[in-house]
């Protein structure tokens, strides 16, 4: 029996649609729909960034912990396998993601710290965690490039850097920018705070939380295609 499947460029064609859809209205809505924020300079239009600065500091995070759980499946394996192969890919393909993120937070983050301070960076502890975060991703990174000749020792290296920095980047993006004797500059609870927004900033922000997320598990998807196929012209060459 044959199985008709769907060619790999319109698999999920109806989220990725949604996705872009969403994403027009973010970028739109930032700017003629949402209204300003209290607790920011003049009017609160700064508040804007937000739309884009906190939901890409939210997949830095998310996606170190993504990696690791990849990189846990990685270590359970008793041998190597094309599977076992494949899901350290996987992991890769979180870190790097996780480390474009965190470059984009720290970019956006700093934009945002010129107009409401004055200045592009404060070693504000929110600053430091993220730089802290971005430093474990680029070794992450460097790492793998080390023993890039190595496929299956590049797999568990990797794989057990991944797990063992769980800890140290759960303490960086969570308690550190929490620590009292730390005063951040940011401003608390604006996003929780029933009346610092408008509805319509509201439904803004929601929307960039899921376009965001949706955008960047599409580039999951082409990033760890890009890496199988790779894989798979390297075997070849090989044989």
């Amino acid at each position: 029996m044959q199985v008709n499947r769907a060619e790999p460029g319109i698999q999920g064609l109806w989220w990725k649609s949604v996705c872009g859809l969403l994403m027009l209205f973010v970028i739109y809505g930032a700017f003629f729909i949402a209204k300003g924020a209290v607790n920011f300079v003049g009017t609160g239009d700064v508040a804007r960034i937000i739309f884009f600065h906190v939901p890409v500091a939210i997949q830095c995070s998310l996606w170190f912990f993504v990696g690791a759980y990849y990189s846990i499946k990685v270590l359970m394996a008793k041998t190597a396998t094309p599977q076992v192969a494949s899901t350290d890919s996987k992991a890769a393909t979180a870190m790097e993601l996780g480390f474009v993120a965190s470059i984009l937070a720290t970019v956006t983050g700093s934009v945002f710290a010129h107009v409401e301070w004055n200045s592009y960076w404060n070693w504000d502890p929110r600053e430091i965690s993220i730089v802290g975060l971005m430093l474990v991703y680029a070794s992450y990174l460097v790492l793998r490039g080390a023993v890039a000749a190595n496929a299956s020792r590049r797999a568990q290296l990797s794989a057990v850097y991944a797990v063992v920095t769980v800890i140290p980047a759960t303490f960086l993006i969570w308690v550190v920018p929490r620590i009292p004797a730390l005063q951040s500059l940011h401003p608390p609870n604006v996003i929780l705070d029933a009346n610092g927004t408008s509805p319509t900033y509201k439904l803004v922000l929601w929307s960039s939380f899921i376009s965001f997320t949706m955008l960047f598990v599409w580039l999951f998807q082409l990033r760890f295609r890009v890496l199988e196929l790779t894989a798979r012209r390297q075997a070849k060459r090989v044989q």
